[in-house]
């Protein structure tokens, strides 16, 4: 990587890692739903008039159908269930749990796109699969908090998330692979801001948001989704996706890091152990750790 690509990568896992701290400020304020869809909304009105100026609007016109299942399965279902999470617990640990997405895509491609899987990324799977099953067990309760959410459920939702976000990245490759990859980021979210607006309306807030819950969700439409899919887009083009993806590794410290700093979150050892579970595991079923090279003999 180049120094501005290494710039980039940073200034990604800053702007998702601090989405998990926005979220959890407007997710109790605006509702999940509501956050979701005004989310989607921002970041679908500030990446328009971009794609239009890459002359590629045509591009939602032509797969229409196919970006709005990926809207709703990469955008409205993850972003209402870390909205429904977050109720309960806290942004570093929803962070964390969201790092065992690359599992899901590694597991659900093997089994629909046919993609093969060596020993190392079994292996991996099932490495990540115990991270995840260890710090579930440690951190679940089924207590249910003034929101009407327990710990069990949180983490349920956002291992939902993971899934959804697993499924959209083998949809996407398989159905389309050739749309141009701003297209693809501006029809998910319009359409995910499209589907989620009757249920928005309808569960819409009684109470008029605070000032700080609105900033954040100006945040997150804008920086943390419109101008992170730019970043992540252009890293893509750069560096190839296997490095784009090494994001993954730096958000649950972004997203922890800022929890304590701005909601004095706590970070416990069992976060931490469980984390770098996960993230082990995701590093070896990804494929991205690199083997060591066969020693060579010297006649």
């Amino acid at each position: 990587m180049r120094s501005r690509d290494i710039a980039d990568l940073l200034l990604l896992a800053t702007l998702w890692g601090a989405s998990f701290l926005f979220i959890r400020i407007g997710a109790s304020e605006f509702g999940p739903v509501t956050l979701a869809a005004l989310r989607c909304l921002g970041a679908a009105l500030f990446l328009l008039p971009i794609l239009a100026l890459r002359g590629q609007s045509a591009a939602l016109r032509q797969h229409w159908r196919a970006l709005a299942l990926i809207g709703v399965c990469n955008s409205a279902l993850p972003f209402v269930l870390f909205g429904v999470a977050m109720l309960a617990i806290n942004a570093g640990l929803s962070a964390i749990f969201n790092a065992a997405t690359p599992l899901w895509a590694a597991a659900i491609g093997a089994v629909w796109l046919h993609e093969r899987l060596g020993p190392m990324r079994v292996l991996g799977l099932f490495i990540g699969l115990v991270g995840v099953m260890g710090l579930a067990w440690d951190k679940a309760g089924f207590t249910a908090n003034e929101h009407g959410v327990s710990a069990a459920l949180a983490i349920a939702a956002c291992l939902a998330a993971t899934a959804c976000y697993g499924f959209a990245a083998c949809m996407a490759k398989k159905r389309l692979s050739g749309v141009p990859p701003m297209a693809l980021a501006t029809g998910s979210q319009l359409s995910a801001a499209i589907a989620l607006a009757l249920p928005a309306i309808a569960m819409r807030p009684t109470a008029m948001p605070s000032p700080t819950a609105w900033i954040a969700l100006a945040l997150l439409a804008v920086l943390c989704t419109g101008v992170a899919y730019i970043l992540y887009f252009r890293l893509i083009a750069h560096t190839g996706p296997t490095n784009a993806s090494a994001v993954t590794f730096l958000i649950p410290a972004f997203a922890a890091f800022f929890g304590w700093l701005f909601l004095d979150e706590a970070i416990t050892l069992s976060m931490v152990i469980g984390g770098v579970v996960i993230l082990v595991g995701t590093a070896l079923a990804m494929g991205i750790v690199p083997r060591p090279k066969p020693a060579v003999q010297v006649a």
